[in-house]
């Protein structure tokens, strides 16, 4: 059976993860054919709408699959290049997409989940999501775009970023990652009748219908300290403010953060101040896929995958193995080295 389902019910094209057993980890296959999937119903004329879901009660899609990145460690990496090109493509495409893009993130939504979900123009969440860029627990970043998207509220995105924290929806919403919660009890019957739309403009009444009332997480309950410590130009003050703070977010934020690759908590926070300062989604999915190739020579990123999902020890030995070892010129190696990226972003017509 494929791993990626395409189907129609009248005027509306569904597109679903099909690897449950592994989250809906994604595969370079998996990619061709979502992005094939969506080509053609943005093509479709009769096709007004596009919804996506995973199959499973487990979540909407874990990332990417880095078992399989890890076993690649020693040997060609041409593979994770060509993944990572396709995949920031298909981001963009997804971003730009003319019809509305109704992406159901339930359960688990990590790593490049949220690059086929959070760039789409209607993102619901249900009281299961949680939702993660995880990367700096296995030396990588957040990439499919995770530096525009965690760019645009402050601190609260900003502390997801280098944290890797798992949120809840509620602050998925307050982040800007998500649009919509819908109780999970009702979501059989919601996409009944979003399939069963003949126009655009059903959208947004039908959805008003099943929304529910968001409250706030404990990131946006803590937004003016994020806010204000986030704000700093490097990862050793964010650490000595939220020490400084004292109250016990802060201390559990300084337990998470500490933890993290101290390589990958500097060339992110980079990658977050460049993201800032710009209002393109393009160029930053350019610098996550030149650092991302970079990062494929780093010891930290095998390390990280080995600890999480190999030996699943969690006991990560990065290497440099604390915040001051690391040096600028690796963090500017890895941000700014090879060959200038080339992706082709395509737009819709």
């Amino acid at each position: 059976m494929s791993d990626i389902l395409v189907s129609r019910a009248r005027n509306v094209g569904s597109i679903s993860l099909n690897r449950p057993k592994a989250l809906n980890s994604l595969t370079l296959e998996m990619i061709r054919d979502f992005a094939r999937a969506l080509d053609s119903f943005g093509a479709d004329s009769q096709i007004v709408a596009v919804v996506v879901t995973g199959e499973g009660a487990r979540g909407f899609c874990a990332g990417g699959d880095i078992r399989a990145l890890y076993e690649l460690r020693a040997g060609d990496h041409t593979l994770y290049e060509t993944f990572w090109r396709e995949e920031y493509e298909l981001n963009a495409r997804i971003a730009s997409f003319p019809k509305p893009y109704i992406a159901v993130m339930d359960g688990i939504v990590m790593g490049g989940g949220v690059g086929l979900s959070a760039h789409g123009g209607v993102r619901i969440v249900t009281e299961r999501t949680r939702l993660a860029m995880p990367e700096t627990g296995i030396g990588f970043i957040p990439d499919v775009g995770g530096s525009f998207l965690l760019t645009r509220n402050g601190g609260v995105g900003r502390y997801m970023a280098l944290s890797g924290e798992t949120v809840g929806p509620h602050d998925a919403i307050f982040a800007g990652l998500a649009d919509i919660l819908v109780d999970s009890a009702s979501l059989s019957e919601l996409l009944t009748l979003l399939r069963d739309i003949v126009d655009a403009e059903e959208v947004t009444p039908l959805l008003a219908r099943y929304v529910k009332s968001s409250g706030l997480g404990a990131l946006s309950r803590n937004e003016s300290l994020l806010r204000r410590v986030m704000a700093r130009s490097s990862v050793e003050r964010i650490v000595a403010a939220l020490e400084a703070d004292g109250s016990e977010f802060a201390r559990d934020a300084v337990a998470t953060i500490v933890k993290r690759s101290p390589t990958s908590l500097k060339v992110t926070l980079q990658l977050l101040r460049r993201a800032a300062d710009t209002e393109s989604l393009e160029a930053c999915l350019l610098q996550d896929f030149r650092t991302a190739c970079n990062l494929l020579s780093t010891h930290d990123l095998y390390e990280g995958i080995r600890a999480a999902v190999i030996d699943k020890d969690r006991a990560p030995h990065w290497s440099p193995a604390t915040l001051a070892e690391v040096d600028d010129a690796l963090v500017a190696a890895l941000l700014d080295g090879g060959a200038a990226p080339k992706l082709d972003f395509r737009a819709w017509t």
